[in-house]
Order: structure tokens, then sequence, then C-alpha cells
């Protein structure tokens, strides 16, 4: 990682925490092509500790221990996120839906198109999925995420649009979160707005308070200048509320106030 993606890094990671206030960390993701190395101090669950993760599991032990977690193909046991990330190619039982028919979908037709839906990386195309928060990633990602509450995303997604304009789109299957994390934000190569995925919530802590923002990095110096833009224009976290109008009060309050404030007048 070269000095001026370092410098960004801390620079995406401090506006965030100012203006967002998200509740875990930040995350910087990448993924390694064949034969890139590991970044320093990041962890391989089957070399670290003989342990088989998946990928919502290590974004979650990355977002709230502070670790860096990469995972490929020797651990990741999830089958539906080794084939989504390429570290596995598909079989026809997949492609028919084995895994969601009677789950997910009523019959195979449902289940095959869900999967065929999925966003994928073609086999081969990565050896891990590397994730670590942002103030501690010793390299360049190609995906920042965020999780967080609704509002906090709200401002996210202002932060997107302050130089564009428009609007964002995102789509969801209800399952595989981990991939429209990184996949489908990586293929559209723009910011999107991710709900948890049941597997997210049993494996990885995903909160019902939570959702998830993901933007390419190269959106990351937008993203800076949206925060402090539409910060600057009153847009803030947490969210202003109407505070400063006269309220009424029940009656007899009112009533009891009456009687306070005869009493208080001169000469009475």
């Amino acid at each position: 990682m070269d000095e001026k993606d370092a410098k960004m890094l801390k620079l995406v990671d401090d506006a965030i925490g100012r203006f967002v206030r998200p509740d875990t960390f930040p995350l910087a993701i990448r993924m390694l092509q064949p034969g890139e190395a590991i970044p320093d101090d990041v962890k391989v669950p089957s070399r670290s500790f003989k342990e088989e993760w998946i990928v919502c599991q290590s974004i979650g032990v990355a977002r709230r221990y502070g670790w860096g977690i990469a995972v490929g193909r020797e651990d990741v046991i999830c089958p539906l996120a080794a084939i989504a990330f390429g570290f596995r190619a598909p079989n026809d039982e997949y492609l028919h839906g084995y895994a969601s028919n009677g789950m997910y979908c009523k019959d195979e037709q449902a289940a095959s198109k869900l999967e065929a839906s999925v966003w994928k990386f073609a086999p081969g195309s990565y050896d891990y999925v590397c994730v670590a928060p942002l103030n501690r990633a010793k390299f360049t990602p190609h995906v920042v995420a965020v999780y967080a509450n609704s509002a906090q995303v709200l401002r996210l997604a202002h932060a997107a649009l302050y130089r564009r304009g428009g609007n964002l789109t995102s789509s969801t299957g209800g399952r595989l979160d981990c991939a429209e994390i990184v996949i489908q934000t990586m293929n559209a190569n723009a910011p999107k707005v991710i709900l948890p995925c049941t597997g997210d919530r049993v494996f990885g802590s995903a909160q019902d308070t939570e959702m998830v923002f993901a933007f390419p990095w190269e959106y990351a110096e937008e993203i800076v200048e949206g925060l402090e833009g539409t910060h600057k224009g009153g847009i803030r976290y947490p969210i202003t509320v109407a505070m400063r109008e006269t309220v009424t009060m029940p009656p007899t309050y009112q009533n009891l106030m009456k009687m306070l404030v005869e009493r208080d007048k001169p000469g009475s």
C-alpha cells in the first residue's frame, strides 16, 4: 500500500467516526488474486487457529474484535460463499437449487433462479477475501463496508450522492450478504445498501438494528467530501429533531402553572 492510500484510509476512518459514529469498526476489504501475498498481521483461520470459518463470520470478527482476517478455499465451509467468491466451482446440484429448495424456495425452479441471481466471481479469480478495520489495514481495499443503523446508513447515502447526485440502487436475495457487500459492490463499481442475511445474523452477530453500507475504494475521497459537505449543509447524525417549539402540557399542568404565575405577580 502506498502512502497516498494509507493517508486516505485514515481520512475515511476519521470521517466515518466523526460524522457517522458506527458501533463497530468500519472495514477495509480486499480480494487477493492468485499469488498475491497475504498482508502483514492478517490471520488465516485454518493456519492461525486450526479452524474453518465462513465469510460473514470473518467479517463479524474483524469488525468486533478488530482483527485482520483472510479466508479462502481451505477455510470457507459455507458452500454457497465458496462458490460465490470463486473458491470452488458450482456443481449441478447447486445450479438446480439443492441448498435452497424447501428452505428459501418452494420448488426447484424457484431455487435455481435464486442461485442464478447470486453475485459471483468466476472460479479461480481470487485466492482469499481479506478484511480488517480501516484503522489497522495494511492493504489497499477494493471495498469499504460499514455496519450501522438506518440513520447512519442514510448519512453515508447522502455522502455518496453529494458530488454526483442521482440515487443509489441495490439488489438483495435475502441471503449471502457477504456476496452482496463485496462482489456486488466490486462488479457494479458503485455504493450499495445491504440487508444482513440470516447467516450473518447467526454466525456474524449482525443485529436487527443494523444494515450495511458498502462502497468501492475509488469513492473514498467522495465519501469524505460528502460527509463533510452535507454536515456543513445541516444534515447530521444523530438526526436533529424538532425540539424547540413550545410544547402543550396537560390541562392540570397548565392550570397549576397559571396559579403559580398569578401567585408570583408583584403585589400578590
